[in-house]
């Protein structure tokens, strides 16, 4: 028998797709046929592993039969199946295990509908470990595609706008924030962004080459400061090579690479190992001498300037911690103000400046997509000034 295995993906690719119950429409605590309403995609379920009942739409990539172990062909048992939100998942970490429980097995078990790979399934379940894996289990509706109805009795459930490939604002994610303004949104906004999925310092290397990749030379990584394509694998510490910058400086709260800010991918980026030494841990403000390695990036002794093309990209980086990291958590609130001379605070400017940055340079399809990337594959949260910049001014005037 030639059965093929899909193994777990590496560390990094952990699913980060995390979602608060008020962001994808279901309020906490409800179960049944109320909760089930809104469909959701393979990695909002992997985030919400908490019994509630909900439905889900993916692609059937194969029979699990351990955590890390799917078999795409070969079938043996009509019990479970794999659903992932792309037909050609390869990472178990992105899979859902669905149990197949006796009343659904002629129709959507591998083992007797092999031809079943492939194709989309909904299912309707609760949202609980299998296989020690994120899964759904006692299935009480399921159908193919979302539009067909095989018994026994299923629930039909309209096909989601697929989002793995996509740059749309989830409006479901920032339910808790519409209409607010001021403080309010603030403190809805945190409440949001602060779920989510904390990489190590190890994994940020993987991230970094997803979420950074240049989209016209997949094999590279865009230098933020730089504006540089370079080879993905040229990372570490020799020259020339890239490493990780963390625009808000580790310095300003001492935070340093632990797991939490020094590890949040919203605001790390690739850059030369020089350019990043170079900018160190100085605030952000216009002015200075040239930066012979990052052209249109200046510098003095107390700041730097990045280059036009990611001026709003720093900015808004900046914005996010400053919403994330409200000292709540065990880590320090993290503020911008309007100096420059820092040091270890918690505290970085020139505030007003980032304020301008950002209403210069509004997000293009580059840091929209690293949004969408960070937000589906790895935290599972978003940055909402690249989703909304102008909530930037509504917070900080």
């Amino acid at each position: 028998m030639n059965m093929k295995r899909v193994t777990r993906s590496r560390p990094g690719r952990l699913i980060a797709a995390v979602v608060l119950a008020v962001a994808v429409g279901i309020p906490l605590g409800v179960t049944g046929a109320a909760s089930a309403a809104t469909p959701l995609t393979v990695a909002q379920a992997l985030a919400a592993q908490d019994g509630r009942t909900a439905t889900v739409t993916g692609y059937v990539i194969g029979q699990p039969t351990a955590t890390t172990t799917v078999l795409t062909s070969g079938f043996t048992a009509d019990t479970a199946i794999a659903l992932a939100d792309q037909a050609g998942e390869t990472g178990t970490s992105r899979m859902l295990y669905v149990q197949v429980t006796a009343a659904w097995r002629s129709t959507f078990g591998l083992l007797t509908n092999p031809s079943l790979r492939g194709r989309q399934v909904t299912a309707t379940g609760a949202l609980t470990a299998y296989f020690s894996h994120g899964g759904l289990k006692n299935p009480t509706a399921m159908s193919l595609g979302g539009g067909a109805t095989p018994s026994p009795t299923p629930t039909p459930s309209p096909t989601p706008t697929p989002s793995p490939t996509g740059t749309a604002v989830p409006d479901a994610y920032y339910a808790a924030a519409a209409g607010q303004t001021g403080p309010a949104l603030r403190t809805a906004l945190h409440g949001i962004i602060k779920v989510q999925t904390k990489l190590s310092y190890d994994q940020v290397w993987d991230a970094l080459k997803d979420t950074d990749q240049d989209p016209a030379y997949p094999a590279n990584v865009i230098l933020l400061y730089s504006g540089r394509s370079q080879s993905k694998t040229s990372n570490g510490g020799g020259t020339n090579d890239w490493n990780r910058e963390h625009v808000w400086a580790k310095s300003h709260g001492d935070f340093g690479t632990a797991t939490g800010p020094g590890t949040d991918v919203h605001h790390l980026r690739p850059e030369d190992v020089s350019v990043n030494s170079l900018r160190g841990n100085k605030d952000f403000d216009a002015g200075g001498g040239a930066v012979a390695e990052a052209p249109g990036c200046y510098t003095d002794a107390d700041s730097f300037e990045p280059r036009d093309a990611v001026k709003g990209d720093v900015a808004r980086m900046i914005l996010y911690m400053a919403i994330r990291y409200e000292g709540g958590d065990g880590w320090p609130d993290l503020e911008p103000n309007d100096s420059v001379s820092n040091g270890s605070a918690p505290r970085l400017g020139r505030l007003s400046k980032l304020l301008a940055w950002n209403d210069q340079d509004p997000p293009d399809a580059f840091e929209k997509r690293r949004n969408q990337r960070i937000y589906e594959r790895w935290q599972g949260n978003r940055n909402p000034f690249v989703d909304h910049p102008e909530w930037a001014r509504s917070i900080w005037g």
